[in-house]
C-alpha cells in the first residue's frame, strides 16, 4: 500500500484533548462550554473524514513518529481497520454530545464540566487506539482510556457508583498489566518489532508453507492468553465481563460511551489487532488458538444472551446484550476467513449505531418516567412512540433482522464460518438471534399493545429523543446500503483482505 506521510492522525487525536482546558475554563457558562465540545467534535470528524478519503483509495496515512524513551516511538498510522473505528467514535461523539446536553440538563446533574472534559479525553484516547501503529502506542492510549473513563463511571459520587468504579479499575488495571507483559514478550520474540503488520509480525512462513515459530509453541500460546486477558476485559469476554454490569450505575450517556463508542469497542478492536496484526490467522490456526478463542466467544454469546433474558432492569439487560454482541467480533477474528473478518469488522460499526440507539432510548425513558424496571414499561410505547420506534429498530438490528445493519454483519459471519468449515458456529449465531428476540420483543409488544390508552406524545426534551432517531435511521440506512456515508463496508473489505493476505 502507498504510504502518505501526514500528521492528520495526530491532529485528530489531539483536537478533543486541546478542547479540555477550554471546557474547564468555561465551566460556569454552560452554553460556551458546550460550544467547545461541539466545535472539537465537528473538527475531529472532519479530520477523520479527510483521512478516510485517502485510506479508502488504498493508501496508509502515517504521522511522523514521536520519539519516547529507549528507542520506543509513538507511531500513529491510519489503516482501513483503524479508520473504521475512528469514524465510528468521532461520528457518534457528535450525537452523544447532543444527547448529553439534554440528558444532563434535564436531570439537573452535578459536575457537568468534569463530565464533558473527561468525555473529550476519552475520545482522544479512543482515536489514539484507533490510529496506534504499534503495541506501545496502543498500550499508552488504552491505559489513558481506562483512567479517563473512571471519573465518568463514578459521576454520581454515591456509594454504588464508587463501588462500580472500583470494580472497573480492578478489572482493567489487572488486564493492563497482562497486556504489558504480553508486549514485553512479543518484543523479545519478534526481535524488538512491535509495529502492527497485516498478517502478523510473529507469522513467518518457510518455503514449504510451514510457519517458522519465533519461540516455543507453549510460550506463544501463553503470550496470546495474556493478550486476550488484556483486551478481553474491555471486550467483556466471559469470565472477564464482571465489571460491565456494575458500571451501569453511571449516567446513561456514559453507558452509551462504555457500550457503543469507546471502552468495549476498544477491547474488541484490540482483539482484531492482536489476531490479525500480531499473530495472523495462519499462525492462529497452526497453534490451535482459533478454536480456543472461538470457544470463549460462543460461550460468551450464548450465556450473555441468557443473562440478558433473566434481567428485569433495562440497562442491565442492555449490558448483558453488549457482553453477548461484542463476542460476535471476537468470533469473527477466531474464524479468520475473509467473510468472517468482514462481518466482525462491520459489526464494530453496526453494533455501535444499534446499541447506542437502545441506550439512548433507555435514558429517554428514565428522564421521563425515572424507571428502568421492565414490567413498568407496559403501555409506554403509546406515550413515547418515537422513543419506542427507535428502540424497536435497534432491537431488530441486534436480532439480525434484514434491512438493519446487524443483519449484514451476522450474515457475513455465518458465511465466513461455512467457508472455514465451522458450520457448527452458524448454529450458535442462530441461537443467539433467537435469544435476542426473546429478551427484546416482549418489551416492544408490551410497550405498544398492553394498554388501551390513546397514542399521545409525552416525549421528553428534544435533545434527548432526537439522537436515538438519528442513530436508528443510520442503522437502517447502513442495513440498506452498507457503504452509505463513508464506505464502511468497503473499508471492512480492505481491512479483512490485508489481514488474510498480509496486506498484499
Amino acid at each position: 500500500m502507498e504510504i502518505l506521510m501526514d500528521d492528520r492522525p495526530l491532529y485528530a487525536v489531539l483536537v478533543s484533548l486541546l478542547a479540555v482546558p477550554m471546557i474547564v475554563w468555561s465551566g460556569d457558562r454552560e452554553n460556551l462550554r458546550e460550544v467547545w465540545t461541539f466545535a472539537a467534535a465537528i473538527f475531529k470528524l472532519a479530520l477523520v473524514l479527510s483521512i478516510a478519503a485517502v485510506v479508502s483509495k488504498g493508501s496508509l496515512v502515517v504521522a511522523h513518529p514521536i520519539p519516547l524513551v529507549h528507542g520506543f516511538k509513538l507511531e500513529l498510522v491510519a489503516d482501513p481497520l483503524g479508520v473504521i473505528f475512528a469514524l465510528l467514535a468521532s461520528s457518534l461523539w457528535i450525537v452523544t454530545s447532543i444527547y448529553s446536553v439534554g440528558y444532563m440538563r434535564a436531570g439537573k446533574y452535578q459536575h457537568q464540566t468534569g463530565y464533558f472534559a473527561f468525555f473529550a479525553i476519552c475520545l482522544s484516547a479512543t482515536l489514539g487506539i484507533a490510529f496506534a501503529g504499534n503495541l506501545i502506542t496502543f498500550f499508552i492510549f488504552y491505559e489513558i482510556l481506562t483512567v479517563a473513563t473512571y471519573p465518568l463511571v463514578i459521576h454520581n459520587r454515591d456509594q454504588e457508583s464508587v463501588l462500580g468504579g472500583r470494580k472497573y479499575l480492578i478489572y482493567t488495571f489487572i488486564a493492563g498489566q497482562c497486556f504489558l507483559a504480553a508486549i514485553v514478550a512479543t518484543g523479545y520474540l519478534a526481535d524488538g518489532n512491535l509495529s502492527f503488520s497485516p498478517g502478523g509480525i510473529l507469522a513467518t512462513r518457510l518455503p514449504g508453507g510451514e510457519y517458522m515459530l519465533p519461540g516455543n509453541p507453549t510460550i506463544l500460546r501463553l503470550v496470546f492468553v495474556l493478550f486476550m486477558i488484556g483486551v478481553g476485559v474491555k471486550a467483556a469476554i466471559m469470565p472477564l465481563h464482571g465489571w460491565l454490569p456494575s458500571a451501569m450505575v453511571a449516567p446513561t450517556p456514559v453507558s452509551s460511551l462504555l457500550h457503543a463508542v469507546a471502552v468495549v469497542k476498544a477491547g474488541a478492536f484490540g482483539c482484531l489487532r492482536i489476531v490479525g496484526f500480531i499473530y495472523g490467522v495462519g499462525l492462529m490456526e497452526e497453534l490451535g488458538l482459533n478454536d480456543f478463542l472461538a470457544a470463549f466467544a460462543v460461550v460468551t454469546i450464548i450465556v450473555g444472551s441468557l443473562r440478558a433474558l433473566g434481567s428485569q432492569n433495562l440497562k442491565q439487560r442492555l449490558a448483558f446484550s453488549t457482553v453477548s454482541q461484542l463476542s460476535y467480533i471476537v468470533l469473527g477474528a477466531a474464524i479468520g476467513s475473509k467473510d468472517a473478518l468482514i462481518g466482525a469488522i462491520f459489526h464494530v460499526v453496526a453494533h455501535g449505531f444499534m446499541k447506542i440507539t437502545l441506550f439512548f432510548c433507555a435514558g429517554s425513558i428514565y428522564t421521563r418516567y425515572h424507571t428502568y424496571h421492565i414490567p413498568r414499561l407496559r403501555g409506554m410505547g403509546r406515550k413515547m412512540p418515537v422513543t419506542f420506534a427507535a428502540f424497536t429498530i435497534g432491537a431488530c438490528g441486534i436480532a439480525g433482522m434484514p434491512l438493519v445493519a446487524g443483519f449484514l454483519s451476522k450474515w457475513n459471519l455465518a458465511l465466513g464460518a461455512i467457508h472455514a468449515d465451522r458450520t457448527i458456529l452458524v448454529a450458535a449465531l442462530v441461537l443467539s438471534s433467537l435469544l435476542n428476540v426473546a429478551y427484546f420483543f416482549p418489551i416492544i409488544r408490551d410497550a405498544f399493545l398492553e394498554s388501551d390508552d390513546p397514542v399521545s406524545f409525552e416525549e421528553c426534551w428534544w435533545p434527548v429523543w432526537i439522537p436515538p432517531v438519528i442513530t436508528a435511521c443510520c442503522a437502517v440506512i447502513l442495513g440498506l446500503n452498507p457503504n452509505a456515508f463513508v464506505g464502511f463496508f468497503n473499508l471492512a473489505e480492505l481491512a479483512a483482505h490485508g489481514i488474510v493476505f498480509g496486506g498484499g
